[in-house]
């Protein structure tokens, strides 16, 4: 039985991962909204679960032409998915493209989902343990 709830929930798992580390990166871009050339970052979360679920994980190696360069940095992809940057509506005269209009309606919409995929997994969760 544990085998069988811990499949289902693998799903679940992977999506909960992937809206946490997109809430972080929405939080960066509100936090970031005075910063100047700051630029407004997210992903493209059906892509990145598909690639996720497809067990395409791994960030694409940094490539190094020469022995003094430092180890590249690898924090550009979630889970696999390359983290890319939102074109701007109206960027600002400081080069900052965040709008937060934009950030706050998706900071809001990616919550809702986040709090959805936690419930919705209680509940499946309770209904396998409840079939036995």
């Amino acid at each position: 039985m544990i085998n069988k709830l811990d499949d289902s929930m693998e799903f679940q798992r992977i999506a909960l991962n992937l809206l946490a580390a997109r809430q972080e990166l929405l939080a960066s871009n509100i936090a970031n909204a005075d910063t100047p050339n700051y630029k407004a970052k997210d992903i493209d979360f059906a892509s990145a679960l598909k690639n996720a679920m497809a067990g395409k994980s791994d960030p694409l190696p940094v490539v190094k032409t020469s022995p003094m360069h430092l180890e590249g940095y690898t924090g550009a992809s979630i889970l696999g998915s390359p983290v890319m940057y939102r074109k701007p509506v109206q960027p600002s005269a400081d080069g900052n493209t965040v709008d937060m209009d934009v950030e706050r309606a998706q900071f809001a919409a990616n919550a809702l989902r986040y709090e959805a995929a936690v419930n919705f997994a209680g509940m499946k969760s309770m209904m396998l343990v409840l079939q036995g």
